[in-house]
């Protein structure tokens, strides 16, 4: 029987904090539209209803829950304690992300934004430089799984290619995220939100290749 972990208890925190506030907003939000979608400038280009901002927010909730308690089970069934303690750390991230990316989410809808439409575009540059940071802090000790890393049919096929390509794309999003956060007060939008999301794209094609060579001078490697 698997046992409840501390990941697994702040899994289910989060995800209720996340439901608590969802419903707030359904009963008590604002009226009147809300802006739901901003363009790369910060513009709002869609409006929607409190309800709908609440019904995001509560599948994000459930998502959560469902990712992490099935990486909870992976890790219980896991005899090896190295491969069991990178799984829960990727349990520990996705919730994280999770309920970063939920609050901003609201905060970007019910902010100041909300009056104006218009967020400021630095701001979710330095959201999403902080996500990048601290995934890519973690992402080099994840064990293999189906929800967080690398996840090519090469690097399920060799652990030495996991575990290479995952430590490549933490390392390329760690300093991604390092140098947004860092420069999204000062740099030019929407640019710097552009040359962020372009960085990201190189890193995973670059991280991809990478599970791909490896495997392939793996001689421990799977056939496929």
């Amino acid at each position: 029987m698997k046992t409840t972990t501390l990941a697994d208890t702040a899994a289910a925190i989060v995800s209720l904090l996340i439901l608590t506030g969802a419903a707030w907003i359904a009963i008590y939000g604002p009226e009147t539209p809300i802006p739901v979608h901003f363009d790369a400038s910060g513009q709002a280009d869609r409006y929607g209803s409190r309800y709908e901002l609440a019904a995001v927010l509560a599948g994000l909730a459930l998502l959560n829950l469902l990712v992490a308690w099935m990486t909870g089970r992976q890790a219980a069934s896991v005899a090896d304690p190295v491969r069991r303690k990178g799984l829960q750390r990727g349990q520990w991230l996705s919730v994280l992300i999770m309920g970063a990316v939920c609050a901003f989410i609201a905060w970007a809808s019910l902010g100041p934004a909300a009056a104006s439409g218009v967020s400021h575009p630095g701001v979710a540059m330095a959201f999403l430089g902080f996500i990048f940071l601290i995934t890519g802090a973690v992402l080099g000790r994840v064990s293999p799984n189906p929800f967080i890393g690398v996840k090519t049919p090469w690097a399920y096929k060799s652990r030495l290619a996991w575990d290479r390509s995952n430590r490549l794309a933490g390392r390329l999003l760690f300093w991604l995220g390092a140098i947004g956060l860092i420069a999204s007060p000062f740099v030019v939008q929407p640019a710097g939100m552009i040359a962020l999301i372009v960085g990201v794209l190189i890193a995973a094609v670059w991280s991809g290749y990478e599970s791909w060579r490896v495997w392939r001078t793996d001689p421990e490697r799977q056939p496929f």
